[in-house]
């Protein structure tokens, strides 16, 4: 359960600060910016992950949960609960941030600026290329693994900065479904769903060719 309760947590955390950034910068014309909202998410994963990285591995992503169950680095029994409690999480830090911010119309929901299948596109190649990261930074050597946190935590914010303004750069169902869910913007969640989990497999796909 220590496990599961860290997922939970560490997602609740993600969400609440990464999308906590969009809706004050929103209710707060844009005192946060752009560049602000990518740097509270890549600071965030990267604090997370050093926090609860050795009680759960620090998933607090479905995708990156079920590629890892594909990739033979992750018990297949663990991909279920592991997922709920990342689900759980982000709906519980959607909710908080409602009754913090009654206002805020989308909680910072992930939205397709242009057509849903750019933003679907852009979605797999995003996570893949984090999945891809994630991977050789976790499953390589010892002195690597010292610096996931760093480099994983640069890669989401790198993705975010140039992503961010067509995508929402989403990379994660559990960052998506929170926000859409309890702000009743579910119409292109989907992609959001879909495109992470078919992108972090492909990812891992990728590293296993190098491997």
């Amino acid at each position: 359960m220590k496990k599961y309760f860290a997922e939970f947590l560490g997602t609740f955390i993600l969400i609440f600060c990464g999308t906590g950034a969009v809706v004050v910068n929103q209710l707060s014309n844009g005192a946060i910016g752009h560049i602000g909202i990518a740097t509270t998410f890549g600071l965030i994963v990267m604090v997370i992950i050093y926090s609860l990285g050795a009680v759960s591995g620090a998933h607090i992503n479905p995708a990156v949960s079920i590629a890892l169950a594909v990739a033979d680095k992750f018990e297949k029994k663990e991909v279920l609960p592991y997922i709920v409690s990342q689900v759980s999480g982000a709906l519980s830090a959607s909710l908080t941030l409602k009754l913090m911010f009654p206002l805020a119309t989308t909680l910072g929901a992930t939205l397709p600026a242009g057509s849903q299948m750019q933003s679907f596109v852009l979605e797999i190649l995003l996570t893949f290329l984090l999945m891809f990261v994630i991977m050789n930074v976790t499953q390589g050597s010892k002195e690597t693994g010292w610096l996931a946190g760093i480099i994983i935590g640069a890669m989401v914010l790198l993705e975010a900065l140039f992503a961010g303004p067509i995508s929402g750069a989403s990379m994660n169902p559990a960052r998506s479904i929170g926000p859409a869910v309890v702000s009743g913007n579910v119409a292109d969640l989907w992609i959001y769903i879909a495109a992470p989990i078919v992108g972090a497999i492909l990812g891992v796909f990728a590293w296993k060719i190098l491997k």
